[in-house]
């Protein structure tokens, strides 16, 4: 290996670093806006947890992503580290016009279309099957997060579901997800990741009834009686109290969700690099991520933080509640089935079916069509840019 391939190893390094921060200050903020809004955190606490939160996340969950960014987005060829790095640099170019301009850049769609971009540079082929599976799941996004939003606003606003078991059915539901959550740390014999339910299931043989694994089903049914009871405790001491405190915690589930989500579309573009031409294990580059989103929430993340919340107090803390619930459950599905995804996609759209269940979307109709117009331009201008600088980097270098 020559001097210049570890020179080139080294920024496309400092290129993901600098992604994964811009990640950590932007995307991994919005989960803590409303508990923030709602006076139950302070702006700097919000910041330090979301840096421990989405950096659990990236190094736990950040696997299956990471894989799809870096290899199955284009075929026939290997991503090279001036690819990478080209590749990086587009996408955060375009993650850091979107903070100085105000515009909500969807990092996923920037990420996805620039590594297209230097990949069909490089001459690779296009990934069909990947892309339809991808806008698929993109499409779906705002219906599904704005029609669970609206179901769980409307939750909240019934009269005759009062509040001390409303918001306990919600923290039963958010429980026996976390059952089935995966993560890298607990293994399993099918799957690069595991959940509890899936290790205590394994633990005692698998056994099945009719099919169906009844370990599996008894685990994630204990794990709801116990979310329940535990906010329905909280909620008889004090609603406002219980309110908040199921606000925190749900930041910081969906914080670490965010983590695992957002992660591999820093790491992704080095997966090449890192996995064979290094011979490194997967979690050196995860670690690498998540160093760069725990920097950028510790450091930027508070700004935006103040921005943010403002808007989520507006909204009111059932709002909020029901704009963070699909963020958690979409984030988590994602995660599965290892698509990037963008998270300001899955808050706005919660935002408008939380407001559609209190009779207002809360978003003006032009702001969404110009929100729609500008994701679409990010990833189609995302795909021509890294295509056009890859090759001019190539030249100016000398690379074939």
């Amino acid at each position: 290996m020559t001097l210049a391939f570890w020179a080139l190893v080294g920024l496309a390094t400092v290129t993901c670093l600098f992604m994964a921060w811009s990640l950590g200050a932007n995307s991994n903020s919005p989960p803590f806006a409303p508990a923030i809004g709602a006076n139950a955190i302070s702006t700097m606490q919000a910041a330090f947890l979301i840096g421990i939160l989405a950096a659990a996340g990236a190094v736990t969950q950040g696997g299956s992503i990471s894989e799809t960014v870096g290899a199955d987005l284009i075929g026939g060829v290997t991503i090279t580290p001036l690819a990478a790095t080209t590749g990086l640099l587009v996408a955060a170019t375009f993650m850091s016009f979107g903070v100085y301009t105000g515009y909500p850049v969807p990092a996923a769609f920037a990420t996805t279309g620039a590594m297209v971009g230097v990949g069909l540079s490089l001459g690779g082929a296009p990934a069909f099957d990947t892309y339809r599976r991808i806008g698929t799941f993109w499409v779906l996004v705002p219906p599904s997060s704005g029609g669970l939003a609206f179901l769980t606003a409307t939750l909240l606003r019934r009269d005759d579901i009062p509040e001390t078991v409303g918001v306990p059915l919600l923290a039963a539901v958010v429980a026996g997800i976390l059952a089935h959550i995966r993560l890298g740390v607990i293994p399993h014999p099918d799957r690069p990741q595991g959940s509890v339910a899936d290790l205590v299931s394994l633990t005692l043989g698998n056994p099945r009834v009719a099919g169906i694994d009844v370990v599996v089903v008894a685990v994630t049914v204990v794990f709801a009686a116990v979310g329940f009871r535990l906010m329905r405790q909280k909620m008889y001491e004090s609603v406002d109290q219980g309110i908040r405190a199921f606000l925190l915690i749900l930041g910081g589930i969906v914080a670490f969700s965010s983590g695992g989500s957002q992660v591999g579309l820093a790491t992704g573009p080095l997966e090449e690099l890192y996995g064979i031409e290094l011979g490194l294990p997967g979690i050196v580059l995860l670690i690498i991520g998540a160093a760069g989103i725990l920097a950028g929430a510790w450091m930027g993340a508070p700004r935006l933080l103040q921005a943010t919340s403002r808007e989520y107090a507006q909204l009111g803390v059932r709002r909020s509640i029901a704009a963070l619930v699909p963020g958690f459950i979409i984030a988590q599905t994602a995660i599965v089935l290892g698509i990037p995804i963008s998270f300001n996609n899955i808050i706005i759209s919660g935002v408008i079916g939380s407001g559609l269940a209190a009779g207002t979307a809360g978003v003006s109709r032009q702001k969404i069509t110009t929100t729609i117009i500008f994701w679409l331009l990010t990833l189609a201008s995302s795909i021509g840019i890294g295509f056009g600088l890859y090759r001019l980097f190539s030249t100016l270098l000398g690379i074939a």
